[in-house]
């Protein structure tokens, strides 16, 4: 199972943190044991002071796929969820500024909340979903699925061009603004379309 995370598609998250606007997308990995177990509560690492919670919506592989056409990108995946990409913003700036890779900011052990998946068949349109991330009750971040630069379907044949797609893989499609440090108490929960998909407690 693969982790596969798309960095800055969201202009204005792109905006917040003063990045470049990528001619492409922007392509991570996170290790299996990223995954946060279910019901776990989320420990800030020892090895950072700035955690930032990024929500995201997460796409499903449910076939095996390489060199995929975006127009048939659609037959690869039957669910729709979300989850957190927690990222160290202290570690990955000097990492950024040293021109390193970021995997120690955003691939750490627990840096990946995946929560319930939702048939897709439940949206109108899947380039009109509305989520949110909640701290503490109060909302942090809104996004939808119309301003990714790239939608879920490009994603998944431009990924597809370097990384085979196997079954159970799962995309990340890229945070909206409003990202900001989490503290030891929060309870962040995630929500699409008004459904709660999870609720993580952060220690």
């Amino acid at each position: 199972m693969k982790i596969i995370c798309i960095g800055r598609n969201y202009t204005k998250h792109i905006e917040e943190l003063q990045n470049e606007r990528p001619k492409e997308p922007v392509i991570f990995l996170k290790p299996d044991t990223a995954i946060l177990p279910k019901n776990f509560p989320f420990f800030i690492p020892d090895f950072s002071s700035d955690i930032h919670h990024e929500v995201e919506i997460l796409v499903k592989i449910n076939r095996v796929g390489k060199h995929i056409d975006p127009k048939f990108a659609h037959k690869y995946y039957d669910e729709i969820g979300l989850g957190i990409d927690f990222t160290a913003r202290d570690v990955q700036s000097k990492l950024k500024g040293k021109g390193l890779p970021w995997e120690k900011a955003k691939a750490f052990d627990g840096s990946a909340v995946i929560g319930e998946f939702l048939p897709k068949s439940e949206f109108n349109s899947l380039e009109n979903i509305n989520f949110e991330l909640t701290n503490n009750g109060e909302k942090v971040q809104l996004g939808n699925t119309s301003h990714m630069l790239w939608k879920i379907d490009e994603l998944i044949s431009y990924v597809s061009q370097y990384f085979t797609l196997k079954i159970g893989d799962i995309i990340f499609t890229g945070t909206p603004e409003g990202v900001a440090q989490v503290k030891t108490e929060d309870v962040l929960e995630g929500f699409i379309e008004g459904k709660k998909l999870f609720r993580i407690q952060v220690k």
